[in-house]
């Protein structure tokens, strides 16, 4: 046991911050393990205090409104087409109706509707970038201190350079995280560089495998940890290897696309998919970085990601759905099956995502016990391009501070009463920031 743990031990539960993760290092990684209760004096007591993560992930350019229905409660849920993929986990899951941000509304199409969502800020047109510090990065220097990376934030799109018809920036449609007012986080759309950062993999080396450079301080560690420790590791492991050789792939077609670029002119992004080295199959893409998130909270690298599935404005195209417009084309008929089985897919990630959460056991609970994942979009209806209310869905309970197995609908409340930004105030409440204002809203939202 580490003189911290020991330290550590000696302390009340109630003042508990325990080392619960081993760290492996080899030949230019580190590699962090989940949470192993053979590294906690207070494991067994059921008192130590888990980190809470949390977790956002985004479809542009609205839903198919005819299924995205719940109804009951509980084991009693019942959902319409859309989100029939969230049965496993409705126990553990909250639909959210009848949001709305005030500042994206009013100001024209797309861009504007798309950039504050998570800010609650006005923004400005132009060629002046203003927006506002978002929820994840405000929860990101609160939670993240004491993890390796304060935040992820990854996308499955290209993001857009220029401006809209409407004169906002496309900036506002292509990111979701803003550190500053005016400086959005650059997304990271390529695996196996949101890959190299969770294990801090650098190097001439960064192509072999990580586990083989950690591999005799793996078998050391079994050594000194329980049964049920090492059965948890080994779960790891076989987890982080399945996950390289699909990674393998995607990063031998990056490389391949880099070379390819070099005679063009042309920046890797502003080529078309798959030329650009993005993995061609989408639904691979969105796993992976679902995977990815996933382990960056099982170990605790970090506590905040920001998945941006579909930009706004998107130009992703799915044969395998059977749907032949692109996705911005598409929502303009939202109504339709096609659109439907869109939304369904999108839906699906934070099905898969919250799933994985929960198969990963931490202290009496699970991950997702200790996670609120939120996914939405940024319209309501892309036909009509209707913002007036957003879809909202969240799964976990934040360190057991929010109920769940909830159908939550405040668009008869009255616009004081459901903004989003009072939902990130009750959010950032469960985290242990007590704000007075966050973007427009100064009260949280009643019955969260």
């Amino acid at each position: 046991m580490s003189d911290q743990t020991q330290a550590s031990s000696q302390q009340t539960p109630k003042q508990t911050k325990i080392e619960r993760r081993a760290v492996l290092r080899g030949a230019g990684v580190v590699m962090a393990l989940p949470w192993l209760e053979s590294l906690s004096a207070w494991a067994q007591t059921g008192k130590a205090e888990f980190p809470k993560r949390f977790g956002v992930m985004f479809m542009g350019c609205g839903v198919n409104q005819q299924h995205w229905t719940a109804e009951g409660e509980g084991a009693d849920m019942k959902f319409g087409r859309t989100l029939e993929c969230l049965e496993p986990i409705k126990s553990k899951i909250n639909v959210i109706h009848g949001l709305y941000n005030k500042p994206s509304t009013g100001h024209g199409i797309h861009p504007a509707m798309t950039g504050s969502l998570l800010s609650g800020a006005e923004l400005d047109k132009g060629p002046i970038l203003h927006n506002g510090i978002t929820v994840d990065q405000m929860l990101a220097a609160h939670m993240g201190q004491d993890s390796a990376q304060p935040s992820m934030v990854l996308a499955c799109e290209q993001p857009m350079t220029g401006y809209h018809e409407t004169n906002y920036s496309l900036a506002y449609s292509s990111h979701l995280s803003w550190q500053t007012s005016d400086s959005p986080i650059p997304n990271e759309v390529y695996p196996s560089l949101a890959w190299d950062a969770l294990f801090e993999n650098r190097g001439s080396l960064r192509n072999l495998s990580i586990l083989d450079r950690v591999k005799d301080r793996a078998t050391a560690l079994n050594q000194k940890v329980s049964s049920t420790d090492k059965a948890k590791i080994d779960e790891y492991m076989t987890s982080v290897r399945e996950i390289e050789k699909r990674l393998d792939a995607m990063r031998k077609t990056k490389t391949v696309a880099e070379d390819s670029a070099k005679g063009t002119n042309k920046p890797l992004a502003m080529m078309p998919r798959p030329a650009d080295g993005l993995p061609e199959d989408q639904r691979e893409h969105a796993r992976m970085m679902c995977d990815i998130i996933a382990l960056g909270f099982q170990t605790d690298k970090t506590r905040v990601a920001t998945l941006l599935l579909c930009r706004d404005l998107s130009a992703m195209i799915y044969p395998w759905l059977g749907v032949k417009e692109g996705h911005h084309g598409a929502s303009h008929a939202d109504h339709t099956d096609s659109y439907e089985r869109i939304s369904n897919f999108h839906l699906s990630q934070l099905s898969y995502l919250a799933q994985k959460l929960d198969a990963m056991p931490e202290g009496n609970g699970t991950v997702l016990d200790n996670t609120l994942l939120m996914f939405f979009s940024n319209m309501w209806s892309g036909t009509k391009h209707d913002n007036s209310k957003v879809p909202i869905v969240t799964a976990g309970s934040f360190g057991n501070t929010l109920k769940t197995g909830r159908i939550l609908d405040y668009y008869q409340a009255g616009n004081e009463n459901r903004k989003i930004s009072s939902l990130y105030l009750g959010i950032m409440d469960r985290a242990g920031m007590k704000l007075d204002k966050f973007g427009d809203a100064t009260t949280r939202l009643k019955d969260l």
